[in-house]
């Protein structure tokens, strides 16, 4: 591994196959080996949620979230929907009925669950995002009440803390990561390649944001801590028809304004937060980590393999055009079912669907190499490579946030863990041989965590 220090004021122009973005002023940049150490995938299994017939709290539904606090307590997200487009790519979680949060001890004792569908404080109207704090607050950004909702670690409600104009808690699909340092969670439209991005009043946005929101105060504090690179996206021409209704109001239809397509293999934008705050995050088709600390304002750390993306060949078009269609998704339109919810503009018992064209794909030149990321609570990286095939998963790199690599484990070996925790413990959403939903906790070795 070899440090090349550049100059404070210097600038680094990205080395990448496509013309870079933007220049950075870059503090070093740390070039990884370029040939894989595998790791053991031997991880020890703690315990498992998950049931076909048993009490009420062992029999999931749809998980959508996992996450851990400080003292090894798991909590489940389950019973949320999902809108498709095309392959089945969910982007927005439209109905509150049957969600609830469950939690676990560090040994999978049930300790409690909480949530209930509702217009009132404590209630959930169209959530769309979760996140855990280290010590055990839980955050949901609620569409329906345009606010955040903070639980204790004991379940009750705290409080209500209102979206600022900035941060639009309305807007879709969101993702929420807990910052470790309290009070705050980092969102961005992290790794979803497939969503739309609207222009509304103020036109097409020229980068993808991730931001701090503050959630010490009655209404969130929203800050822009890095501003990642938005590949140039294709005139949508899509018209919409007239009888939308999005739950949330005019924030969250607003986003529906302006609609750009997003090109087929872009590079999602893929973030992780390390422990002292600092922001890790991938956006580009090239092997690239960057690294932004706390109050920076600017990437300080980028660290990178000698690994090239694939070309999009005409070959690799068609196919992509051909999977789709064998996939029910090679229709052109768009389709949308809202469920029913105790708030918004449906009555109970309702839904409202409607469909819209799409205009023909356009392709990304490149593969873009990285498909997820995700960070420990210890500051390890772990990067899914791309596989053999365009939309398949490969290897997963595990980088220490100082730049330090520590190896690989080989495609098939491992899936990535759906939540990191204290000393070592992960969460894995699966199915079993029987369909049936379950979270299985292992602990992983001392080196990965």
């Amino acid at each position: 591994m070899s440090i090349s220090p550049l100059a404070a004021t210097g600038l680094f122009l990205l080395a990448v196959t496509l013309p870079a973005p933007c220049s950075l002023t870059a503090q070093e940049v740390i070039d990884l080996p370029g040939s894989d150490q595998h790791l053991d995938a031997g991880f020890e299994q703690l315990f498992s949620v998950g049931v076909l017939d048993g009490e009420d709290w062992e029999m999931l539904g749809t998980v959508t979230h996992v996450a851990f606090d400080q003292d090894g307590n798991l909590y489940i997200v389950d019973g949320l929907g999902g809108m498709s487009v095309g392959g089945g790519a969910r982007v927005v979680m439209p109905g509150s009925d049957g969600m609830r949060v469950l939690v676990f001890d560090a040994s999978g004792n049930f300790l409690r669950q909480f949530g209930s569908a509702g217009e009132g404080p404590g209630e959930f109207n169209v959530p769309t995002g979760f996140a855990v704090t280290r010590d055990g607050t839980t955050i949901v950004a609620d569409v329906g009440h345009g606010a955040y909702q903070l639980f204790g670690s004991d379940g009750g409600f705290l409080r209500l803390v209102r979206g600022s104009e900035e941060d639009r808690p309305g807007g879709f699909s969101r993702s929420l990561l807990a910052d470790p340092r309290g009070d705050a969670v980092i969102t961005g439209n992290f790794g979803n390649r497939r969503a739309f991005i609207g222009g509304g009043d103020a036109g097409p946005p020229t980068s993808r944001p991730i931001t701090r929101i503050g959630l010490g105060g009655e209404v969130a504090r929203a800050d822009t801590v890095v501003r990642a690179w938005l590949p140039p996206r294709a005139e949508a021409e899509i018209e919409l028809p007239g009888n939308i209704r999005v739950a949330g109001g005019g924030r969250a239809a607003s986003a529906l304004g302006g609609l750009k397509q997003p090109l087929v293999f872009e590079p999602p934008l893929l973030a992780g937060v390390l422990p002292d705050g600092s922001i890790v995050h991938s956006d580009s088709s090239a092997y690239e980590l960057k690294v932004t600390p706390p109050g920076a304002g600017e990437v300080a750390r980028i660290m990178r393999r000698p690994l090239r993306p694939e070309p999009v060949t005409p070959k690799v078009e068609k196919d992509y055009v051909k999977e789709q269609e064998a996939r029910g998704g090679g229709g052109g339109r768009v389709g949308w079912v809202v469920a029913s919810t105790t708030g918004g503009a449906n009555a109970p018992g309702s839904s409202q669907s409607f469909s819209f064209a799409l205009p023909e794909p356009e392709f990304f030149p490149e593969i873009p190499i990285l498909r997820a990321l995700f960070t420990t609570w210890e500051g390890r990286i772990w990067v899914r490579r791309r596989g053999g095939e365009p939309n398949s998963d490969g290897p997963i790199d595990v980088v220490a946030g100082d730049g330090r690599y520590v190896g690989t484990f080989p495609a098939d070996a491992v899936e990535m863990p759906d939540a990191f925790g204290p000393n070592g413990m992960a969460a894995f959403i699966e199915r079993d041989e029987l369909d049936v939903a379950r979270v299985v906790v292992r602990r992983l070795p001392a080196a990965v965590r």
